[in-house]
């Protein structure tokens, strides 16, 4: 059979058509299977401590099957030369080469294709484990001693892949909790495929150190070999940040319709929080009317603190940190906190006694006033109520008894979060209802 037409033919000539088992014999050690995928036209890659002496045995399916057996470089199946294997019943073996190399098993029309890695020419070897001179902020950066170079092996099309030597580089770094809302160790590995030189992985928010360890077919074999870095001083500075508004529970204050995030109606208080990194040692909260934060009106050092917006409009709010050398910084997400326009409306009648819960109670209704001072009196002047919250009403009472029905004044001041300032006066009357009769206010 002309090999180079069938694979001219199709690049799918030599996909493996059946599982077919492949034995090893005068390994030292058993050789380590690995699955390949489809695409690359193997059934699998065997990786072999070492391939000099030893014997690949393939099970036909009876003593009269014809099974012819190739091998193939990084040519790909195309270029395959045909050996010529030693057969005795179903057993059908042949040695393998020294070096790397692909095989064809082809018995009627099932093929079988792999390719075989001669472990001793890729042989892993770690002697030492540094901390790089030059680090960034979000990858860390170590210096390797030794060979773990990349393992090659090819697909029945020529195509050059790379094993992956799943050399573990283990570490701690720091993981956000929710619960505790700050930053705790946690255990941290990445998977090495091969190493140069260097290995860079995610920078470490915590002091720590690393421990290098492999690969997959020394461990498999019991002989995993492991070195570990010098302590490294982590540098990298993250930060979790919230905001909690103090929610008021006051029917009489409006709301603002325009705002669906923080802010609101005026006073408004809000609650900041940062969880920090280790490296972070300079941190600041910044308050600024203007997104940019050019110049920011307000700063704080605390992790956390709360603040009382008074003024109408936007105000900004982000916390920023750096570590040490101020080499590597964190800005968080900017909060927009918008305050709307003052409003003031003044009622002038309620009905205490009548209907409890129903306009038994004198209130103003309002939104965003950072001051406020409530008078009302009676037609001698005598203060009959006094107040510095809009949120605070007036039942009626005076001396813990209800008052007359009648007409009585009020005076208020009060401040807008705008700027504006309000000044009003004027008559407030008391309805009573009796029987269902009104009884008119007295003049």
């Amino acid at each position: 059979m002309d090999l180079r037409h069938i694979v001219a033919a199709s690049s799918l000539a030599f996909a493996a058509s059946a599982s077919s088992a492949i034995d090893f014999e005068g390994a030292t050690m058993t050789p380590v299977r690995v699955p390949a995928e489809a695409s690359t036209g193997l059934e699998a890659i065997y990786v072999a401590p070492d391939t000099r002496g030893l014997t690949m045995v393939y099970t036909a399916k009876s003593p009269q099957s014809t099974v012819k057996w190739y091998r193939f470089s990084n040519l790909g199946g195309a270029y395959a030369e045909e050996l010529t294997p030693t057969k005795s019943g179903t057993r059908v073996s042949i040695q393998a080469q020294p070096s790397d190399m692909g095989y064809i098993i082809e018995e009627g029309l099932d093929r079988t294709c792999y390719w075989l890695v001669n472990y001793s020419e890729h042989w892993l070897d770690m002697q030492s484990l540094d901390i790089a001179p030059e680090q960034d902020c979000d990858r860390a950066a170590l210096t390797f001693t030794g060979s773990a170079a990349e393992i090659p092996y090819y697909t029945i099309n020529g195509r050059r892949l790379v094993l992956s030597r799943e050399l573990e580089i283990e570490y701690t770094t720091l993981a956000f909790n929710e619960d505790s809302y700050s930053y705790l160790p946690y255990p941290a590995e990445e998977t090495i495929a091969s190493v140069g030189h260097e290995i860079h992985v995610p920078a470490p928010l915590c002091d720590t150190s690393f421990k290098l360890s492999g690969d997959r077919f020394l461990r498999a074999w019991g002989q995993e070999q492991s070195i570990e870095s010098p302590t490294f001083t982590s540098r990298s500075v993250i930060a979790e940040t919230k905001a909690t508004q103090t929610v008021r529970d006051v029917d009489n204050e409006q709301k603002d319709s325009s705002t669906d995030g923080l802010g609101g109606s005026a006073p408004c208080e809000i609650s900041f929080e940062a969880a920090v990194s280790d490296a972070a040692i300079f941190t600041e909260w910044q308050i600024s009317r203007n997104p940019d934060f050019g110049i920011p009106d307000n700063t704080f050092n605390e992790l956390s603190f709360d603040y009382t917006f008074t003024t109408q409009g936007n105000t900004y709010v982000r916390f920023v940190a750096n570590n040490a050398e101020g080499t590597c910084e964190f800005v968080g997400p900017t909060y927009q906190i918008f305050i709307g326009e003052s409003k003031l409306e003044i009622p002038n009648a309620f009905s205490p006694e009548a209907s409890p819960g129903v306009n038994d109670l004198w209130k103003v209704s309002y939104k965003s006033l950072v001051s406020y001072e409530c008078h009302i009196f009676n037609r001698w002047g005598t203060e009959l109520f006094s107040s510095t919250d809009p949120a605070e009403g007036w039942d009626g009472r005076h001396g813990g008894k209800f008052v007359p029905a009648g007409v009585y004044f009020y005076v208020i001041k009060a401040r807008g979060a705008d700027g504006i300032d309000y000044e009003k006066a004027g008559d407030i009357n008391i309805i009573k209802y009796d029987g269902g009769n009104t009884t008119r206010p007295t003049e």
